[in-house]
C-alpha cells in the first residue's frame, strides 16, 4: 500500500469531518517524562526512572503519537555528554529562541546569535548547540498503556527525502498536515536508518486507527503525563556545598530496598513483546 492509498482510499468514515489539530499544525509547520523510549546501540530501549528495563532489537516499531513539542529545543553541554551518566546540559532552550531560565550557564541571550550555534563549534564540524524535539507517544499494540518521551536529534527531525516511507520527522509531519489529518489518528512507523553512522529515526504513515483507538489516544494527548514528556526541560542546576551532599549521601547509604520503577501491571502486556535485559 502506497502513502496516497492510505490517505484518499483508506480513510475511516469517522475522519471525513475531522479537522487538522493544533498539534499537527505545529508540528508540521516546524515550528520529561519518566518513562521513555531511547535509542542507543541501534537498539530501541524502554526507560523508567532513569533505568534501562527492556529493549527491542526490532528496526522499526509502530507508535501513535499523543502529544508533541510545538518548537524544537536546544541543548548545549560544556564537557562530553555521557549517556550512561545523563545530567542537565549547561545551557538549554524549550523554544529554541532564548535559553531557559534554569539554565546553569547560559551561552548568549539569543539561540540565533549565539556561538554555540554557529557551524563548526562542535565536534565533527557541527554546532556545538543541539536541536531536540520531543514527542509523547503510545505503543501502538497498547493504546491504553502509558505514555513515552521519545526526543528526537537534529538527523531525525530535519531534512527531505525522496523515499515517502523513510521522511524525517518534519517532512512527516508536513506531509501528514498536506493531506489534511491529524498525526494522532495514524500508526506511525519509526525505523532506524541503517545507512545512518549516528541512530536515525525516519517515519512512515502505516494505518489508520479504529474509532475507540483515536478517542483512546486524545484522551491521552491532554493527560499530565503526555505533556510532561512532550516538553524539553531540565530543572534548576544548585551549587551543593559538601555538607550538604554529604547529609545528603547517609540517607542513601541506609537505603536497602529497591523500588520497583513502575507497577508490573502498568507493563504486563508490553513486557512479553521486548526482550528482557536479563535474558
Amino acid at each position: 500500500m502506497s502513502n496516497l492509498t492510505l490517505f484518499q482510499q483508506d480513510l475511516p468514515d469517522y475522519l471525513r469531518e475531522v479537522e487538522v489539530d493544533d498539534m499537527t499544525k505545529a508540528l508540521a509547520g516546524g515550528g520529561a517524562g519518566s518513562k521513555r523510549i531511547s535509542v542507543r546501540g541501534g537498539v530501541f530501549r524502554l526507560i523508567v526512572n532513569v533505568e534501562e528495563i527492556a529493549k527491542n532489537e526490532n528496526r522499526a516499531m509502530n507508535i501513535v503519537i499523543v502529544n508533541g513539542a510545538r518548537k524544537v529545543g536546544r541543548t548545549f553541554y560544556a564537557g562530553t555528554y555521557d549517556p550512561s551518566a545523563p545530567s542537565a546540559p549547561d545551557c538549554w532552550s524549550a523554544d529554541g529562541e532564548k535559553p531557559d531560565e534554569n539554565a546553569r550557564n547560559p551561552q548568549h541571550s539569543s539561540c540565533a546569535d549565539c556561538p554555540q550555534n554557529i557551524k563548526g563549534s562542535g565536534q565533527g564540524g557541527g554546532r556545538a548547540c543541539r536541536y531536540k524535539q520531543r514527542l509523547a507517544v503510545v505503543l501502538a499494540d497498547d493504546v491504553n498503556g502509558d505514555v513515552y518521551g521519545l526526543e528526537l536529534a537534529a538527523t531525525s527531525i530535519f531534512g527531505n527525502s525522496t523515499d515517502l516511507n523513510k521522511m524525517p520527522f518534519q517532512q512527516y509531519a508536513k506531509y501528514v498536515g498536506a493531506q489534511g489529518k491529524n498525526i494522532n489518528t495514524l500508526v506511525t512507523e519509526m525505523r532506524l536508518d541503517s545507512d545512518s553512522a549516528t541512530p536515525k529515526l525516519t517515519f512512515k504513515p502505516v494505518k489508520f486507527l479504529e474509532r475507540h483507538e483515536w478517542q483512546a489516544v486524545v484522551a491521552k494527548g491532554d493527560t499530565d503525563s503526555a505533556k510532561q514528556a512532550a516538553t524539553l526541560f531540565f530543572p534548576k542546576y544548585e551549587e551543593k556545598s559538601e555538607a550538604k551532599e554529604a547529609a545528603e549521601e547517609e540517607p542513601k547509604k541506609r537505603a536497602s530496598k529497591k523500588q520497583e520503577p513502575t507497577s508490573k501491571g502498568d507493563l504486563g502486556s508490553i513486557m512479553n513483546k521486548w526482550i528482557s535485559d536479563d535474558e
